[in-house]
């Protein structure tokens, strides 16, 4: 125990005046009883005295925390006035810690406190008392309950609920920013004293933080701290109870504090002049180099827009901004040319994206440089005059015409010459070739529009010098017509003309087509080739005709079929013109115009018939053909092979009385020289005779045997016939319906039964099972 702690225990019990008389003598308290206890004491009033019963009133025991003595701590003395010291009474103590934490001298009452208690676990504890007779265990007192509260002493050290605490706070912010609130706890009692009263101090961090010394917030004490120069702040915070005095106890915590950016600082170009190169040959949107701008802020503070604002190339060259990098990316906007330009000057600019306008008086926010950049010269294929050529020629021109020259350049400042050649994969005919000095194309095979309209080539120049370096261009070339088609019949007519035509009756109209296609569009003209008695043509002028009449009574007996040369002739130049022939068949119509025959046999049937009905006779007269040759045909296979017809129902094969199976027996009595009808002579092999099969040779074993040497008969089928092999096993147990015997047997049959059958059989019931009924008719 330290000094303190024995001084506060000398105090508390100097001062308390519970403490300096820790026996209770407990009073009695008037209660109404009808029965008096004790003797009668005389007053001068003359009025007796009787001794009334009285209760316990028991007051508050306190007990000091945290005793360090050898022996039982002494918490005080429960005392009855009837205890007249001769033992006859005993003390009984029980509630929280009786006879465990607190024990009582049975005969003295005495309270004592077996080992130290911690108030921060338990405050105050609740007994009971009680005086009893001890011989006859009979209570002299009633039970009564008290209590025994536990003084606090400053034993507990403020404690903080985080070992390391992290805050942040802005950069550059003024005096007396709230950074953190740090908190202690004390278990002492807060009610009694200064124990539990924390006072928070600072003992790292200063001059940079302050703290409140009540409620422990955390503020900045200096101005303008800048992140760019330091960081991270580590602050040691104290709390110490009774009031921050001498003697209280303490406990420290960390606070690791951050000083986060603001945009305070400008981008700032390394240099003042960039240098970067650029090959001549370099395409659109090439990245030639970078440009960057430092800046010591950090996260969006820190990004950074490039722009170039200045300078000769500024047409030529684009800066585009990389987010992930923040540098500024320059790029080829235009086509480079080494023989034009060789060095170009750009004015950049880096500016923040973000800033805050506290800090405007540390602007302004933004730089500049000077970036410088140069054209590298290199061997560059030949350029063509156009991107690409277009050439019309006619298609009459003679082989070898040049139809058009392209021309290229080397663009190079030491010029190579150039060689022109064809990509035969554009003129797989080669109808076409190029002159390889001077670009001339020309036509090596006569041209044809109607084949092919349009021809698109690649022509390609490369230098003599270094033929890896060459250029392609597209060149297309249109062939122009010229009237070298005449015009022709559109389609095939078909064109018939009536027996009863009128004259001036049209018959056919007729149109024209050409392979040419002049500028004005088709303009065809129809004449005769000659004057005809029979037809006459008819020009509508919209490039078709009409076919006329010129006489009546036409006669397909006479002249079944009539050719009318037709000439068609164009419109342009020079005028083409062709013969066409139409074939005019005579047919005969009905009255509507409707052709119904046109052939001169048709004459001999009888008027009246239609086609129809012709058609119908023909196929009656080929069915009744086919059924006389089917008859004829059955008739003859008769006559060579009968037929046996069996209408009993029979017994199978072993009822032999129905039929004699003696040919299967004895195959030996077929015909030997009889030839087989389901195969051709020529390829017929001779019969085999088959051995003759005992008479008790059963027949299924007959047939399997007939079976097996069939499979193995080369002149058996495969082909187009169908031998069958069956047995039919044993007779049946049943009786035969049939009624071709029943007329032989003497007795008679009952068919009643029938009826049982069901619907379908009473009408045999009543043809069979009627025997009464015939009798009286």
């Amino acid at each position: 125990m330290t000094i303190y702690q024995f001084l506060v225990l000398f105090l508390l019990w100097v001062c308390l005046p519970h403490f300096c008389s820790p026996e209770i003598m407990f009073r009695r308290t008037p209660v109404p009883q009808k029965r008096t206890l004790g003797t009668r004491v005389p007053r001068s009033d003359g009025k007796i005295l009787h001794r009334q019963k009285r209760g316990w009133m028991w007051n508050q025991f306190f007990l000091l925390e945290e005793y360090t003595g050898s022996d039982y701590q002494y918490v005080g003395k429960l005392h009855s006035d009837q205890d007249k010291g001769d033992g006859s009474l005993k003390y009984i103590l029980s509630g929280d810690g009786a006879g465990t934490l607190f024990i009582i001298d049975e005969k003295t009452g005495d309270i004592h406190a077996t080992r130290r208690i911690d108030r921060e676990e338990k405050a105050f504890y609740t007994l009971r008392a009680q005086a009893i007779n001890r011989r006859t265990l009979r209570p002299v007192e009633p039970e009564s309950e008290f209590v025994i509260k536990i003084h606090d002493i400053n034993d507990n050290e403020p404690t903080f609920p985080e070992e390391i605490y992290t805050a942040s706070v802005p950069e550059m912010s003024v005096v007396g920013t709230s950074v953190v609130q740090v908190t202690a706890t004390d278990a002492d009692d807060p009610s009694y004293g200064n124990s539990a009263r924390v006072i928070y101090s600072i003992l790292q961090g200063q001059p940079y933080f302050s703290v409140e010394p009540e409620t422990g917030i955390i503020r900045t004490a200096l101005p303008n701290m800048n992140r760019e120069n330091r960081e991270q702040y580590q602050v040691v915070i104290q709390a110490k109870d009774m009031g921050g005095q001498m003697g209280g106890l303490s406990g420290t915590t960390t606070v690791n504090i951050t000083l986060t950016d603001v945009n305070d600082n400008p981008p700032r170009f390394p240099q003042n002049t960039i240098h970067l190169r650029v090959l001549e040959s370099s395409p659109v949107g090439t990245a030639i180099g970078s440009v960057k701008a430092t800046d010591a802020d950090t996260g969006k503070n820190a990004e950074v827009e490039y722009r170039i604002i200045d300078g000769d190339g500024t047409d030529m060259f684009d800066i585009i901004t990389e987010k992930d990098t923040q540098e500024g990316i320059i790029t080829v906007k235009k086509p480079l040319d080494y023989e034009s330009r060789r060095l170009y000057t750009l004015k950049v600019e880096a500016e923040n994206t973000h800033v805050d306008p506290r800090f405007y008086y540390l602007g302004p926010f933004k730089d500049t440089t000077i970036v410088k950049i140069s054209v590298e010269d290199v061997d560059e294929p030949p350029v063509f005059s156009r991107s690409s050529y277009l050439f019309e020629v006619h298609e009459d021109i003679e082989v070898g015409t040049i139809i058009g020259t392209v021309m290229a350049r080397d663009p190079d400042s030491t010029s190579s010459p150039i060689r022109f050649s064809l990509d035969r994969h554009t003129d797989l005919d080669r109808i076409f070739n190029i002159h390889s000095g001077n670009g001339s194309l020309y036509t090596s095979k006569p041209l044809d529009r109607e084949l092919s309209q349009w021809h698109n080539l690649t022509v390609i120049a490369a230098e003599i010098n270094n033929p890896k370096e060459m250029t392609r261009v597209a060149v297309f070339v249109r062939i122009l017509d010229v009237n070298d088609n005449a015009p022709q019949f559109a389609v095939f007519y078909d064109t018939f003309v009536c027996e009863n035509a009128r004259p001036g009756q049209l018959i056919q109209t007729i149109s024209a087509v050409d392979k040419d296609d002049p500028l004005g569009g088709q303009k065809f003209f129809f004449s005769l080739a000659a004057v005809n008695p029979n037809f006459t043509v008819q020009d509508n002028e919209d490039n078709t005709a009409r076919i006329l009449t010129r006489k009546n009574g036409f006669n397909r007996h006479e002249i079944s079929t009539y050719l009318l040369p037709v000439v068609i002739s164009d419109n342009d130049y020079p005028i083409q013109s062709s013969t066409g022939t139409l074939t005019i068949r005579v047919c005969a119509c009905d009255s509507q115009g409707n052709m119904q025959s046109c052939s001169a046999e048709a004459l001999l049937l009888p008027a009246g018939l239609s086609t129809g009905a012709l058609i119908a006779i023909l196929l009656c007269i080929i069915i009744l053909l086919v059924i006389v040759v089917l008859f004829a045909a059955l008739k003859r296979q008769r006559k060579k092979e009968p037929l046996i017809f069996y209408n009993d129902e029979g017994g199978g094969e072993e009822d032999t009385q129905a039929f004699d199976i003696g040919t299967l027996r004895n195959p030996a009595a077929v015909e030997e020289k009889k030839l087989r009808r389901d195969i051709i002579p020529e390829t017929l092999f001779i019969p085999r005779r088959t051995p003759t099969a005992p008479d008790n040779t059963d027949v299924r074993d007959f047939i399997h045997e007939r079976l097996k040497e069939h499979d193995l008969d080369p002149t058996a089928p495969p082909y187009d016939s169908l031998a069958t092999y069956a047995y039919e096993g044993t007779d049946s147990l049943a009786d035969s319906l049939s009624s071709l015997e029943s007329s032989t047997t003497d007795s008679d049959q009952n068919y009643d039964y029938l009826r049982e059958w069901g619907p379908r059989f009473h009408k045999l019931a009543e043809m069979y099972g009627g025997g009464d009924s015939d009798r009286d008719s």
